[in-house]
C-alpha cells in the first residue's frame, strides 16, 4: 500500500493545500510485511481422536511425539496442529512451521486461547497472529530495534490555520461551555482532527495551563490498519497491537510509548466524571488552574458559610451529598449548587470533602506525604519551614495549585 494513503487509515483526515499543512509520512515498510507473512494452514486429524477437548477442532491430533508432528506438517510453511504431550498427559501442545523449522509452544486455555499475553477466541486467529509477529520479527528486527530513533511525534509541521481552529474552541470564554466538540466545527477543513493535531494546537494555546501530565497507556486491540503516532510505522498483529492512551487518545507501540514525553492533553469525550478522576487529567481536560469542584465549592461556601458555626465539623445529609457529586458529574461547571437548591451550607463542604477523598490520588500525594511528616517533626521554626518548601516543591503543578487555594481558603 502506498504510504499516501496510509494517512486515511491512521484517521488524520486534512486539507490538501500542501502549503498550509503537510502531513506525515505514514511508514508501510511493516504494513506491507504483515502481508507477505505466511498464512496458517490447518492440518486435519483423518479419524476421531478420543478425549479430544471440546475447545480445539479437528486440528487436534491426540498424544503424539514431536517427530510425529513435525512429519505430519510436511515442511509446509504456516502449517499447524495441536496435540498433547506424550511427557505431560493433559497439557497441550501447539506445532507450528515456521522458518525451515517445527515450533512447538505450550498451549493453553482460560475461556481463550493464548501461549503468551495475548488472548484470542480461536486458535486459527493465534496463529495468525504469531505468524504475522515471527515473520515482522524475523524480517525487521534491525529496523524495529531503530524505529524510536527519529520519531515524528516532536517534528510534524501543523498549518497556522489549523492550529488557530483548535485552539478556538479550546480556549473558550467563561461563558462558553467547555465541552465543546472539536471535530464539529462549521465549514472547517479537518473532517477528523488526531490526537497528534490537538496536541500540536494546544501547545500553542496561551490560556492553556501547562501542567506536566504523563499519559495513561493502556493496551489497545484496533480495528483495521493503524499507525504508531510516534514512529510513524505501521502497528502489526491482529490483536493488542500497542498501546492509546485513555485519557487524550494517543495511539502508539507499547515500545514507543516508553519514549513519549510527558505532555498528554486530556480529551473532555473521554473524561467520563469529575469526582474520582485524577485531578491533573481534570485540570488539563478542562483547561483550568483548579479542578471546577474546588472553586465552585469554595466561592459557594465564602459566599454564605464563613459565619457557620462547625463549617466543615458538620456533616450535611448523605443523599444531599451525593445529589451535589452526581450534579458535578453530569452538569461539570454548570452545576448549580445554589442556596435556592442546597440551603444547607454543610452540604456544599461535604461534597468538597468528598471530592478530595474519591481521588485516586491525594492532593498531598502518596510520595510526598510522608516526607510532609518528617519536615513537621524538625524542631527548629526556620528549618521546618524550609523542608515544607522544599516538599511542596516536589508536588505536581496542578496538586500545588490547589493545595494553595485550599490553603487560603482554610486561612479565611
Amino acid at each position: 500500500m502506498a504510504a499516501s494513503s496510509n494517512s486515511s487509515l491512521s484517521g488524520s483526515s486534512v486539507s490538501s493545500d500542501a502549503e498550509e499543512y503537510q502531513p506525515p509520512i505514514w511508514k508501510s515498510y511493516l504494513y506491507q510485511l504483515q502481508q507477505e507473512a505466511p498464512r496458517p494452514k490447518r492440518i486435519i486429524c483423518p479419524g476421531e481422536v478420543e478425549n479430544r477437548p471440546k475447545y480445539y477442532g479437528r486440528e487436534f491430533h491426540g498424544i503424539i511425539s514431536r517427530e510425529q508432528a513435525d512429519e505430519l506438517l510436511g515442511g509446509v510453511e504456516g502449517a499447524y496442529i495441536l496435540r498433547e504431550s506424550q511427557r505431560q498427559p493433559g497439557c497441550y501442545t501447539l506445532a507450528l512451521r515456521f522458518g525451515n523449522q517445527t515450533l512447538n509452544y505450550r498451549l493453553f486455555y482460560d475461556g481463550k486461547h493464548f501461549v503468551g499475553e495475548k488472548r484470542f477466541e480461536s486458535i486459527h486467529d493465534l496463529v495468525t497472529d504469531g505468524l504475522i509477529t515471527l515473520y515482522i520479527e524475523t524480517k525487521a528486527s534491525e529496523y524495529i530495534s531503530k524505529m524510536t530513533t527519529n520519531p515524528i511525534y516532536e517534528h510534524i509541521g501543523y498549518a497556522t490555520l489549523l492550529r488557530e481552529k483548535v485552539s478556538r474552541r479550546l480556549s473558550r470564554s467563561k461563558n462558553e461551555s467547555r465541552k465543546a466538540n472539536v471535530t464539529n466545527e462549521e465549514h472547517t477543513a479537518v473532517e477528523k482532527i488526531s490526537s497528534l493535531v490537538r496536541r500540536a494546537a494546544l501547545s500553542h494555546n496561551d490560556n492553556h495551563f501547562n501542567y506536566e501530565k504523563t499519559h495513561n497507556f493502556k493496551v489497545h486491540t484496533f480495528r483495521g490498519p493503524h499507525w504508531c503516532e510516534y514512529c510513524a510505522n505501521f502497528m502489526w498483529g491482529l490483536i493488542a497491537q500497542g498501546v492509546r492512551c485513555s485519557d487524550c487518545g494517543l495511539n502508539v507501540h507499547k515500545q514507543c510509548s516508553k519514549h513519549v514525553p510527558n505532555d498528554c492533553q486530556p480529551d473532555l469525550k473521554r473524561i467520563k466524571k469529575v469526582y474520582c478522576c485524577d485531578l491533573t487529567t481534570l485540570v488539563k481536560a478542562h483547561n483550568m488552574q483548579r479542578p471546577m469542584v474546588v472553586d465552585i465549592c469554595i466561592r459557594e461556601i465564602e459566599a454564605r458559610g464563613l459565619k457557620s458555626e462547625g463549617l466543615y465539623r458538620v456533616s450535611g445529609f448523605t443523599e444531599h451529598i451525593e445529589d451535589v457529586k452526581m450534579a458535578f458529574d453530569r452538569d461539570g461547571e454548570k452545576a448549580d449548587i445554589s442556596a435556592n437548591i442546597y440551603p444547607d451550607i454543610n452540604i456544599i463542604t461535604g461534597a468538597l470533602k468528598l471530592y478530595f477523598r474519591d481521588l485516586p490520588i491525594p492532593v498531598i500525594t502518596y510520595d510526598t506525604y510522608s516526607k510532609f511528616i518528617e519536615a513537621a517533626k524538625i524542631s527548629s521554626a526556620d528549618e521546618r519551614l524550609e523542608a515544607v518548601h522544599e516538599v511542596l516543591m516536589l508536588l505536581p503543578p496542578a496538586h500545588y495549585e490547589t493545595l494553595r487555594y485550599l490553603m487560603i481558603h482554610l486561612k479565611k
